[in-house]
């Protein structure tokens, strides 16, 4: 196995790299929507991100990053500076559920770090992220509104459902309950989360997972399954782009699993058109 030389070293980000961490999260505000939603509200404290961020210091300046919580998600990394933050992931031990972002930097990281990790559960290679920037080519579904906490009852239940469908296993596993509906709740609480609701039944939803003022990104998308082939994808997301550019962000992304060629063929119906391809380690 070949590895890059490592030449800077890894360390914790503070303060001071702030206009560095920025400036790197700049290149690409689609794919690193997630890590810079984070920055935006909490700047670089562990404590307000929900995890650490790592920088790859080379010469006096932090050139790449790693953000580690939840998930681990690589920032404008190469070969020298995954080498280098492999190194610092084994000595710490595994953390995450996951690996998550673009697809060379993420598939590249586990190779380094699958001898100490793996295996995986699974490693989806391929994910086409997603963008639509320009008003959505189907008519919206009017019956598409925001979730209210009066809708948790029935949302949390379909929020379940999605996830352990998605993910292959449940997220109130080991008493996670109350933590996962708490996480609903908030998404709710600050109008990201969208749903069409017929006779207390959740026909379709989606939520807004992470946002700034230049781009957004949409996860959790989920129609009831004795409800699909009405094309309520189409018009929901529909729905969640319009208001949600008009609102929130002016771009609007999500990624989608390669394999999962109907929600593919919705989500180009709507106007969406690949930008970059993901890929995810599931741990």
């Amino acid at each position: 196995m070949s590895i890059a030389p490592v030449v800077g070293v890894v360390r914790p980000v503070t303060s001071r790299d702030l206009a560095a961490v920025e400036e790197l999260l700049a290149q690409d505000p689609v794919a690193h929507c997630f890590v810079a939603s984070r920055v935006r509200v909490g700047g670089v404290d562990p404590w307000r991100l929900g995890g650490d961020l790592w920088g790859y210091d080379d010469g006096g300046r932090v050139r790449s990053l790693v953000y580690c919580g939840a998930n681990l998600v690589p920032i404008a990394t190469t070969p020298a500076s995954r080498a280098a933050f492999a190194d610092r992931l084994r000595a710490a031990g595994r953390r995450c559920s996951s690996l998550v972002g673009p697809a060379e930097e993420v598939l590249d990281l586990w190779r380094l770090l699958e001898p100490a990790w793996g295996p995986a559960r699974e490693v989806r290679e391929t994910q086409p992220l997603m963008i639509i920037d320009h008003s959505p080519a189907v008519a919206p579904d009017p019956l598409v509104r925001r979730a209210t906490a009066a809708d948790l009852d029935v949302l949390v239940p379909a929020c379940i459902a999605m996830f352990t469908a998605e993910v292959g296993v449940s997220p109130v596993t080991g008493g996670m309950g109350a933590a996962y509906r708490a996480r609903v709740a908030e998404l709710v609480r600050d109008g990201r989360s969208f749903v069409r609701i017929e006779d207390g039944v959740v026909l379709f939803k989606a939520e807004i997972g992470a946002a700034t003022p230049q781009a957004c990104q949409v996860q959790g998308v989920w129609v009831d399954p004795k409800h699909r082939g009405r094309r309520l994808s189409e018009a929901g997301m529909a729905a969640v782009v319009k208001a949600t550019r008009r609102e929130v962000s002016p771009t609007v992304s999500l990624y989608v699993n390669s394999y999962n060629t109907a929600a593919r063929k919705s989500y180009l119906a709507v106007g969406f058109r690949e930008h970059d391809t993901f890929a995810t380690v599931l741990l």
